[in-house]
């Protein structure tokens, strides 16, 4: 009867490094010819199949490059799967945290971005853009421009007082530095 060898990892300490077995560790090989890298990066061998190239990450970047996903499709079936994308994908394009306001970077208060909507401004808009704007909405409907137009009044008190809240705020925005 053969005794059973004992190994030399028992008990404190460890006689060989933690993680360090004997058994050969499987690496696959990137797929592009002479190459000798890890290919741990896998790339579909054609559109909708599940045969997976698998290469370094090198060589996936460069094949990545010239993928076209639109390949050999009529163009019926390119709008189709356009609006299949679009249609899963649009939880993804308004995020949970654009709900609780307006896009903008946070940087600006509600009334600010109000105040930019009326002057036709984007959010990120810098105050130069905010002068322009005003200046060019203010001359369409100045009572200078348009006298009894009430209608013109409330417009040009409307872009007035816009300016007036971003202006005051980019004052605080400079005194805090």
């Amino acid at each position: 009867m053969s005794r059973a060898r004992r190994s030399i990892d028992w008990g404190f300490p460890r006689w060989r490094g933690y993680g360090a077995s004997q058994e050969a560790a499987n690496v696959r090989i990137c797929d592009r010819h002479g190459c000798n890298e890890p290919g741990d990066c896998p790339a579909p061998k054609a559109p909708n199949s599940r045969e997976r190239w698998y290469f370094c990450q090198k060589h996936a970047a460069e094949y990545n490059s010239r993928w076209n996903y639109f390949e050999g499709l009529e163009q019926a079936e390119r709008d189709e799967r356009v609006r299949a994308e679009r249609r899963q994908n649009t939880g993804y394009a308004e995020a949970a945290h654009y709900g609780w306001a307006r896009s903008g970077d946070g940087s600006r208060s509600a009334d600010e971005m109000r105040a930019l909507e009326v002057l036709g401004l984007e959010p990120d808009a810098d105050f130069g853009a905010v002068k322009r704007a005003y200046r060019a909405r203010a001359k369409e409907v100045h009572p200078d421009v348009k006298p009894g137009d009430a209608e013109a009044a409330k417009r040009f008190l409307l872009i007035q007082t816009s300016y007036e809240v971003l202006r005051a705020a980019e004052e605080r925005r400079e005194w805090r530095g």
